[in-house]
């Protein structure tokens, strides 16, 4: 393979070959995917000027993909959670690319150093005693169902 690769044949393979065939992943991930990269397309278009179809591997580099993650956690609104998940198919590409264009194993291995971001997680509230008993108690046991609610509990 040559030293520039075009980006779209590549990105095409990793959908059919990679996630459909080999990982045979479910349609919810193949959504996810094809989201982030619609969104990242999009973002490079605006930025670089160029065309999906025009765009070269080696166009796509860990600084933009930086500021594409940015301007979609500041500018869309997504959450770091969500800014994370499209950090994981960018990186899921990036590993199938590592073996499809080993020529650019360096820009390939800047992209996949890019860090996800720490969140805060929500700590689960307990019930209460009362929240409990009052919960044992809403089963109707004068009824099977009832009687059987209540032995599950």
């Amino acid at each position: 393979m040559t030293t520039s690769a075009t980006f779209a044949p590549l990105l095409e393979r990793f959908f059919l070959s990679r996630l459909m065939q080999q990982r045979q992943v479910s349609p919810h991930t193949i959504s996810s995917y094809r989201d982030t990269f619609h969104q990242l397309l999009t973002f490079i278009q605006q930025r670089l000027h160029k065309h999906p179809s025009q765009l070269r591997f080696e166009d796509i580099t860990a600084p933009l993909i930086g500021k594409f993650l940015n301007h979609i956690e500041k500018h869309d609104g997504v959450s770091i959670r969500t800014r994370n998940l499209r950090l994981t198919a960018i990186h899921s590409f990036f590993r199938y690319a590592a073996f499809e264009v080993p020529a650019h194993s360096a820009q390939i291995q800047r992209v996949l150093a890019i860090p996800s971001k720490r969140f805060t997680r929500t700590l689960v509230e307990f019930l209460t005693r009362a929240e409990v008993d009052a919960l044992l108690a809403a089963p109707d046991q004068r009824t099977w169902f009832g009687r059987r609610d209540h032995a599950l509990s």
